[in-house]
């Protein structure tokens, strides 16, 4: 039925594809390529509202031809070559460009290049590297909510933390490092700001035994928000940077179809910058020591009678059991690097690629047998970084995914935050399954802390935020949007309280009991450098 009619890119129309249950559906597609293979035309669709990793090359059989929807034409604009330089757009194409037109002329300098801006200044950015900030403000709880509360203190439901759109004011100032009291909104008065110095506390509730923690919440100072709720953009130097090539057609479809590396065989999700000859092949081989790529089997066999390396270049930091940790400095070991970050681009979406690895650090998880260390996962961070990033990328290799690998790659990031001195956080914008790793690590490491709190002199226990900050080395906005993610604070007979549910509790306890893979800071060796006071690394 797909050869009657003429499907060209930008084309829409439902396309049948097997959900995790295994069963038929039809989601929404669009098309993004054709070609024909054995006189078969084949045609290369993204699912509508799915994550690009499930994009497939499909057969006309599985099109559903008499729901299709042409793409608009775009004005034909004339291009250097004499060439017109328009191609077919998808509707979801026209509504972004017409967001970002928007977005641009009312942030956007009147003239000149965007330029990547210093913190707290707003800079216009595509929509697609737009993400929801990391450290949500909470909104003021009203005085029905805060009587609801002091009479049901353990009760949950009681949500008195809404989200951004419900709110119009966030009364959360300092001045001076100072932070004034949150007062919330009363009939016939304007919202205003005492100040309250910093002893102002919150307490902590933990159901059927009441322990409190008197915890003080600061106002959020580097949120990723500026002040118009445009999110400050990204850097745009590095080995791997915020992807804004959304709209390039070459970049939204994978190109490079498996991966032998070591043992096992690996699928693409996304499009990596490999060269041109060798996204042909049926498939691409791999070192699995230096991380050369190789065109054939043969190929790499000659390879690995050559190749020394049985570990990643550098210094390894950290050894417990058969789990090692090595530190490899992206000047010191370039091309190590950059075949990392090529890698890496085959299951990071959000992140393009350049090759300046110079100013990075790259922590490579491995695990030991007789043949040698072999990769697991691996993550980078700055060598000097002015927003307090500790990781700037962060991947475990899918093989060894939902085994514990990711929580423990977060747990080692922040170790060496403690022996640096620092408190730290990931840079954003994360993927999807980086953000849900990082909130279940934030999750169960803050409740931690909170749960082990014991009794004082029979006065309940008091810690504040910037003590939890100062243990866990976690950044003072990643733990309030944890406790708000959590929906533990709640307003309570004029002062915020902080709720242990009994479900709380024994969801973070079943969830302890699984994770065994710890990192212990006693195996740590690691000597940080004062990258500040060197001329050229």
């Amino acid at each position: 039925m797909a050869d009657n009619v003429e499907i060209v890119e930008g084309c829409r129309l439902p396309v049948l594809r097997k959900n995790q249950e295994h069963e038929d559906e039809w989601p929404l597609a669009e098309i993004l390529s054709v070609k024909e293979v054995s006189s078969r035309k084949l045609f290369y669709v993204h699912y509508i509202d799915f994550n690009k990793r499930l994009d497939e090359w499909v057969t006309g059989d599985r099109l559903d031809m008499k729901k299709l929807q042409f793409p608009k034409k775009e004005a034909k604009t004339p291009t250097k070559n004499g060439l017109s330089g328009s191609r077919p757009s998808s509707p979801e194409r026209e509504v972004r460009k017409s967001l970002d037109l928007n977005v641009q002329s009312t942030t956007a300098p009147s003239r000149g290049k965007t330029l990547p801006t210093p913190k707290r200044k707003v800079e216009a950015v595509p929509l697609a590297t737009q993400v929801p900030p990391a450290t949500p403000v909470p909104s003021l709880p009203s005085s029905a909510e805060a009587s609801q509360a002091s009479v049901f203190p353990a009760v949950r439901e009681t949500n008195t933390f809404k989200s951004r759109e419900e709110h119009e004011q966030i009364s959360s100032l300092t001045t001076n490092g100072t932070a004034r009291r949150l007062i919330p909104p009363q009939p016939g008065r304007k919202r205003k700001a005492n100040c309250g110095g910093t002893d102002e506390m919150i307490k902590v509730l933990q159901y059927n035994n009441p322990q409190t923690a008197s915890v003080f919440l600061p106002p959020p100072e580097d949120s990723q928000d500026s002040s118009d709720g445009i999110p400050s953009a990204p850097r745009m130097t590095g080995s791997l940077v915020s992807d804004r090539s959304h709209d390039d057609i070459v970049t939204r479809m994978k190109n490079i179809e498996c991966i032998e590396l070591g043992r096992h065989r690996l699928k693409p999700w996304y499009f990596s910058p490999y060269p041109q000859e060798l996204t042909t092949l049926p498939i691409l081989y791999l070192c699995e020591f230096c991380l050369k790529y190789l065109k054939s089997l043969k190929c790499l066999q000659r390879h690995l009678t050559k190749c020394n390396l049985r570990h990643p270049p550098g210094n390894e930091i950290y050894r417990k059991g058969t789990i090692s940790f090595f530190e490899i400095d992206g000047r010191k070991n370039k091309n190590y690097s950059q075949n990392l970050c090529l890698l890496a681009k085959c299951f990071l979406d959000h992140k393009t690629l350049y090759y300046d690895t110079d100013p990075f650090l790259f922590y490579v998880m491995t695990e030991y047998d007789s043949k040698g260390f072999h990769i697991v996962g691996y993550f980078s961070k700055e060598k000097e970084s002015t927003e307090d990033y500790n990781v700037a990328c962060i991947l475990t290799l899918p093989p060894y995914q939902r085994r514990g690998y990711g929580k423990l790659l977060i747990e080692f990031s922040y170790e060496l935050s403690k022996v640096e001195g620092k408190t730290g956080t990931p840079e954003k914008p994360l993927s999807d399954l980086g953000l849900l790793s990082y909130r279940s690590y934030w999750s169960q490491t803050i409740l931690e802390i909170l749960m082990d709190l014991k009794p004082d002199n029979g006065e309940r226990p008091q810690i504040t935020i910037n003590e939890i900050s100062e243990i866990t080395s976690v950044k003072k906005e990643d733990v309030i949007s944890t406790l708000q993610y959590l929906n533990l604070i709640n307003y309570y007979k004029g002062q915020y309280i902080l709720t242990l549910s009994e479900d709380i509790v024994d969801g973070h306890e079943r969830a302890m009991q699984k994770r065994h893979l710890r990192i212990d800071p006693k195996c740590l060796h690691f000597t940080p450098k004062d990258w500040s006071k060197r001329g050229k690394w």
